[in-house]
């Protein structure tokens, strides 16, 4: 009987629906395990085919193609080491989240999820049947366990694995970011470590898909808990496990430790990352967006500066009579801080004959926001214009307090394809800018040192659409919007948890009655990175049209 057992874990990158992509990663990790003389070469959840595929997964021809890259997967890797990958699998009329292993050039042994997630981002009851409790499977004389993603969450399905013989269990994941999510997910997996009294080893994928940044940091857990290995956060990387069997049973022999960086460090990447996979994969290569001389865009373009480098950015100045000196300023100086292309197109001409078109229609009556919205919807306009020509995804700004409240124009600054700073609080908006300005990582590709100039950091923000506009004007001062809307939005708390809390109850039946009324406009917006457990995207899904207001 063997002493020893080696694991080479591939935490990868897939891209959604690319079989022969995806396949070839596959291909690519096994060749690395077999130099390594791995046992085992094993990938994350639905890897074949990317994660969360949600209702492509419902077409028929699509789940047969993904069978049919597993079986091929399988033939191209017969010689060498087992293969364990996660896809789609039919049986009759159902169809299952599977992880495959795959030895000898067949699909050795299937492995069907049980406990299908049905909250936040996940819907997996819509898609998926359930699968039955199952047993582990072998590789050479050695019985694994590997509950998918959601099954290593639940007791019994670990368990049961234990209970019929598994050694150590595998977990295969595709589980996405959220501030604090790691620390969540190490309390269910030395819970499981308690439960059976096996080594468990939690793999997951990396990469941006839509809203959602899957963030890697694999690990390792032996019994009693003890930390024996973590992978890189947010990175590609393969690792070669080793275990050796013991007295007590199989124990994970320590490996590198990756330490993860700071909270504001984690989000501030995953916003990085989320544009970069997002533009790679949809195909674009190059950015441009208007640039305001306000600490939202400006913190988008560094962003974007960092995702896809400088040279890849267009910063837009288009300005009104209601822009301040300092704004033209400061955009400026972003713009050449962070080494992006600068343009100053005014639309001055452009409002005087919308205004002018429309005077008949509106004769009689008083300029109101209707005016503004021009403004907006023109700069909407322009920046789509040149989006058509130069082939550059137009990225919108708003901020998570913005977008909660509506504190934006419909077809005007909210046009765009993708909003980085979605899930983002004016208030972290303002000390995610000191932190970058602060801060440089190899990861950026925008420079280091100050790039947000500290007046766009400090001036009051102001949307300049009419003489002396400030947001306050309109709005609550942002600390206390952003504990309003942390109550109802981000806890699902009610208007007494927002008075019990200290706040004005007049100020958070406002705040709430904002809320509601801006679903419409959430409904078209761009999407964006999401940071937490309630971003404005799939973990909301509230009705458009909404009577029930909160009568506490």
């Amino acid at each position: 009987m063997t002493d020893r057992f080696r694991v080479t874990l591939a935490q990868l990158n897939p891209v959604m629906g690319d079989l022969e992509g995806n396949a070839a990663k596959a291909r690519a990790a096994w060749e690395q395990g077999r130099a390594a003389g791995a046992d085992l070469v094993a990938l994350p959840e639905m890897f074949i085919v990317g994660y969360n595929p949600q209702d492509l997964l419902l077409k028929p021809a699509f789940q047969t193609a993904a069978v049919e890259a597993v079986r091929q997967l399988a033939a191209d890797c017969a010689d060498g080491p087992a293969l364990a990958i996660g896809g789609p699998w039919i049986e009759g009329a159902q169809l299952f989240n599977a992880y495959f292993i795959l030895r000898d050039g067949r699909i050795a042994n299937t492995v069907l999820k049980h406990n299908l997630p049905n909250e936040l981002v996940f819907d997996e009851v819509r898609i998926f049947d359930a699968g039955p409790l199952g047993g582990p499977y072998s590789v050479g004389n050695t019985r694994i366990g590997s509950p998918i993603c959601e099954d290593a969450w639940h007791e019994e399905v670990a368990e049961t694995l234990a209970e019929t013989g598994a050694e150590f269990l595998i977990v295969p994941n595709g589980s996405p970011y959220y501030r604090g999510k790691h620390d969540t997910r190490l309390n269910h997996m030395v819970a499981r470590v308690v439960d059976t009294g096996l080594p468990v080893i939690y793999l997951n994928m990396v990469g941006g898909q839509d809203d959602q940044v899957f963030d890697g940091a694999s690990f390792g857990l032996n019994p009693g808990g003890q930390l024996a290995f973590q992978m890189p956060q947010f990175d590609e990387a393969i690792a070669h496990v080793d275990l050796e069997r013991t007295p007590e049973g199989w124990r994970i022999l320590p490996g590198e430790e990756h330490v993860h960086a700071s909270e504001w460090e984690q989000d501030y990447q995953v916003m990085v990352i989320a544009l970069r996979d997002y533009l790679a994969k949809s195909g674009f290569k190059k950015v441009l967006l208007g640039l305001s001389g306000g600490i939202d865009s400006a913190i988008v373009a560094a962003i974007a500066a960092d995702a896809l480098g400088p040279e890849n950015v267009r910063c837009v100045m288009l300005p009104s009579e209601y822009t301040s000196r300092e704004s033209l300023e400061d955009a400026e100086a972003v713009a050449k801080a962070l080494g992006c292309h600068y343009d100053y197109v005014p639309i001055s001409e452009g409002r005087a004959a919308i205004t002018n078109t429309l005077a008949p229609l509106f004769e009689g009556r008083a300029a109101d926001t209707t005016e503004e919205n021009i403004q907006s919807r023109l700069r909407g306009l322009l920046l789509m214009a040149m989006s058509n020509k130069f082939g550059e995804m137009l990225l919108t700004t708003g901020n998570k307090s913005e977008v909660a409240v509506g504190y934006a124009t419909i077809y005007g600054d909210m046009a765009g394809g993708y909003n980085p700073i979605k899930d983002l609080y004016k208030t972290r908006v303002f000390e995610t800018c000191r932190w970058r300005n602060e801060n440089h990582r190899d990861w950026m590709k925008g420079p280091a040192g100050e790039v947000i100039p500290q007046r766009i950091i400090t001036k009051p923000p102001s949307a300049e659409l009419r003489p002396d506009q400030k947001d306050s004007n309109s709005l609550p001062e942002y600390d206390e919007l952003d504990a309003i809307l942390d109550i109802l939005v981000d806890r699902d708390g009610s208007i007494a948890d927002c008075v019990a809390a200290g706040f004005d109850r007049a100020t958070a039946k406002k705040v709430e009655h904002l809320l509601y009324i801006s679903e419409y406009k959430r409904f078209q917006s761009a999407p964006g990175a999401r940071l937490t457990r309630r971003a404005f995207w799939l973990d909301r899904r509230y009705p458009i049209v909404n009577r029930w207001r909160d009568p506490s």
